[in-house]
């Protein structure tokens, strides 16, 4: 029998305040990858980036030093050094020393930054945070006479202050030159791939025509340079002879739009370069980037391309007749052979997560299949031709995926399982594209089947809290109502740990939980993740499993300048915090916002959930998976939280580990 402890063990002493860059030390996974520290030398590789990007700097120069440290060197404007107006102490020491300071909140067109790829204010001060040490030179070129400033920081603190002196008067020279020793205990791996540096850094030369790069290797003496004249396109060329034999289908789309003074709906500046191909055969390649970061997980403005490739193809396939009877075009058509590079630029970037893979922003969608579209369109009925070629192409990709389709439906139709008659399935047979929505409460699920995409998203609502299911019987769960309605649904038995179940049936590529953003969500989240462990393990293990991340607040933005009214939604209060920062920064003054906090689902009509939700180009839809645990492991957790008989374990893992939660008050 467990002994209780003393109440003295958890007192007012207890409540720890994590200051300055503390946070980032306890949790350095939260603001950065850790398999090995490239992403903390690319924020400030991106720092000079961003110099470059508002055109102030000619060269960015990285050199991996003998004794393990990097050093960034640009010619920059130098970062300031001067006491802050607000502060009252060194700039740089705030830019290296505070989370959420910067110069790119300010995004007003005084600003220093008016596009950039820092948006979240963590940059190089995480760096710093997690670097045994970190140095500072700075060159700025002042009315009063040019400068050199240095600093030192060990471990994030300042260890060697501020100092200054002139510059000699033959030197004239600006920018910021910064090396950092990582320290190897934050990483799972000291060393940083060099395929990855060069991609990255060949990358930034790309998206920066006429900025050389160059990395240097101080022991070997090797050093590589990236100069393109002629930017996405040599880039995509290039890339695709290494992936096939380079011959595309037509010739390469490539375009650049961007929104003036007088465009509606988007601030000046904001809009897309691309350069897209084609082709039969071969690798394809794809990437984005948003105000230069790289954005490998894709996000919004991926989707945006997708969107208008797909609206300016059809357009062209339907204008000249070419569809054959009983063939339907889907975007992935379109997108399958595609490869390109997108570069967008987006006054105000909303990422997901702090290492800024996947961009949110939901406007970007719209932003660059508007800018994309109509001149795709223009050349396909200019070079008809070729248009005809591509749209042969995509035919061909739509009547194969109708084949593998109709085989599918074959093998299914012997099925004699009658479907819950509360699903409302969706149209589509295609199991790659098919969604199943696991809805709380019938009024969320009538939102969600007005909402949804009815061609491949299917709705099922569930009344109340599914059954605990950790310690119930194969051969008792069909006895819940529930249980049984979701397993026939999905078209999956139960199967437990058996090696090889038959998933031939399944109907649904995702299976998502669809639940509120509180506390009762969160239970029904975890009921449904423990039936799925326990009796339907493959279905995580293949990565059916999501679970989809509703907002718990929208905030009525009124309009700026060339912005329009916004709606923003936050996950959390932490997300709501950050978009109350921005907007300050953005000059709107406290109070000229509105916010609504959903107590449910059901308080969001049909529109807001498809928007924030159930649309794949705008959701933050969370895959679930074991994550490197070992199967044991997880099931020994799940135990713990789930079994009867647990009760005393909880408590003690509750009292070790309740500091953490954060309440939902």
């Amino acid at each position: 029998m467990a002994t209780k402890k003393p109440a003295s063990d958890y007192s007012e002493s207890s409540i720890r305040v994590l200051k300055g860059l503390e946070p980032v030390k306890q949790r350095p996974g939260m603001y950065t990858r850790t398999e090995n520290p490239l992403h903390i030398i690319q924020e400030v590789i991106d720092n000079a980036s961003d110099e470059a990007l508002g055109g102030y700097c000619s060269h960015i120069g990285v050199t991996q030093n003998v004794d393990g440290s990097i050093t960034v060197e640009d010619d920059g404007r130098g970062i300031p050094v001067g006491l802050h107006p607000e502060e009252n102490m060194p700039t740089l020491e705030i830019v290296f020393t505070r989370l959420h300071a910067g110069g790119k909140f300010d995004k007003g067109s005084g600003g220093a930054y008016a596009f950039s790829g820092g948006l979240h204010g963590v940059g190089v001060s995480v760096t710093n945070a997690l670097s045994s040490r970190l140095e500072i030179t700075v060159w700025r070129r002042e009315a009063n006479g040019d400068g050199v400033h240095q600093m030192a920081f060990a471990d994030g603190e300042v260890i060697e202050p501020l100092s200054s002196r002139p510059a000699p008067r033959d030197t004239k020279k600006s920018g910021t030159r910064v090396t950092a020793w990582p320290n190897p205990k934050y990483f799972d791996s000291p060393q940083i791939s060099q395929s990855e540096l060069q991609r990255l850094l060949r990358s930034k030369a790309v998206l920066l025509p006429g900025v050389s790069v160059t990395l240097t290797n101080a022991k070997s003496g090797d050093t590589l340079t990236w100069l393109y004249a002629d930017g996405l396109r040599g880039y995509l060329t290039e890339s695709l002879a290494q992936v096939s034999n380079g011959e595309t289908l037509i010739p390469l789309f490539e375009g650049a739009q961007y929104a003036t003074a007088e465009t509606e709906g988007f601030a000046e500046g904001e809009g897309a370069a691309w350069v897209v191909a084609w082709t039969e055969e071969g690798g394809v390649v794809r990437e984005s980037y948003v105000n230069l970061i790289p954005t490998s997980n894709g996000g919004t403005h991926e989707a945006g391309l997708r969107e208008g490739l797909f609206g300016a193809v059809k357009n062209f396939v339907e204008m000249h007749s070419l569809l054959p009877k009983g063939v339907k075009l889907l975007p992935e058509d379109v997108f399958a052979r595609a490869s390109f590079v997108l570069s967008a630029k987006v006054l105000d970037p909303q990422f997901q997560g702090q290492i800024k893979e996947r961009l949110n922003s939901r406007d970007a969608v719209r932003l660059v299949s508007s800018f994309i579209k109509p001149p795709l369109e223009l050349w396909l009925n200019q070079h008809v031709d070729y248009g005809k070629k591509l749209a042969e192409l995509v035919i061909k990709q739509a009547q194969s995926r109708q084949r593998s389709l109709q085989k599918v439906e074959k093998r299914k139709s012997s099925g004699v399982a009658v479907l819950p008659g509360k699903l409302t399935d969706c149209e589509s047979t295609d199991i790659t594209r098919n969604e199943l929505f696991l809805v709380e409460g019938d009024s969320a699920g009538g939102s969600a089947k007005m909402g949804r995409d009815k061609e491949f998203q299917a709705i099922l609502p569930l009344r109340g809290k599914v059954l605990n299911s950790w310690e119930t019987d194969r051969d008792r769960l069909f006895a819940n109502n529930e249980i049984h309605d979701i397993a026939v649904a999905i078209g999956v038995d139960p199967h437990g740990d058996a090696k090889a179940p038959d998933l031939s049936g399944l109907r649904y590529g995702k299976i998502c939980i669809l639940s509120d953003a509180d506390v009762d969500g969160s239970h029904i989240q975890v009921l449904l993740l423990t039936l799925f462990f326990k009796h339907f393990p493959q279905l995580i293990a293949n990565g059916h499993i999501c679970i989809a991340r509703p907002p718990l607040f929208r905030v009525d933005a009124p309009a700026r300048g060339k912005k329009p009214i916004q709606k923003l939604y936050a996950l959390d209060a932490g997300e709501l915090v950050a978009i109350e920062d921005k907007l300050r920064k953005d000059g709107v003054k406290n109070g000229a916002w509105g916010i609504s906090r959903f107590k449910g689902l059901g308080e969001m009509n049909a529109e807001q959930l498809w928007e924030t939700t159930m649309n794949p180009d705008t959701r933050r839809l969370l895959p679930v998976a074991l994550g490197g645990i070992e199967q044991p492991a997880a099931a020994s957790r799940f135990n713990m939280l789930m079994g009867k008989g647990e009760a005393a374990a909880r408590r003690a893992w509750i009292e070790e580990h309740g500091n953490e939660a954060e309440a939902d008050i």
